[in-house]
């Protein structure tokens, strides 16, 4: 009885004794920062797009007449997509395929 629960105890105390953990996120990510500069010439704002595969990703609105720059996450580096441009009334919309790679400048219109 005695060697049975020595063999249990033994037990519990691997199961539960230090681990050691790998914190890290798996493979290195294929994704990488990518940035793009819109200037609008538009009076009014602008909502820009990132479409890629048929999903539209919204990145940021641009006031009239002003320029932003802003960071397209979830999209690697070479990949072909359009960007859209929507008036904010809705009354126009501008596209452009282009592929990114680092940074990329629009100017809409």
């Amino acid at each position: 009885m005695r060697a049975l629960f020595a063999v249990f105890a033994l037990a519990a105390t691997v199961a539960c004794g230090s681990r050691q953990v790998d914190v890290s996120s798996g493979s290195p990510s294929t994704q990488s920062s990518l940035s793009l500069t819109v200037t609008n010439n538009e009076t009014q704002p602008v909502s820009v797009y990132v479409v890629q595969g048929g999903n539209p990703m919204f990145v940021k609105e641009v006031a009239a007449r002003s320029t932003e720059t802003v960071s397209v996450p979830g999209v690697a580096a070479g990949s072909s997509v359009t960007l859209r441009a929507v008036r904010a009334d809705g009354s126009r919309t501008y596209n452009k395929d282009v592929t990114l790679t680092g940074s990329y400048n629009w100017t809409v219109p």
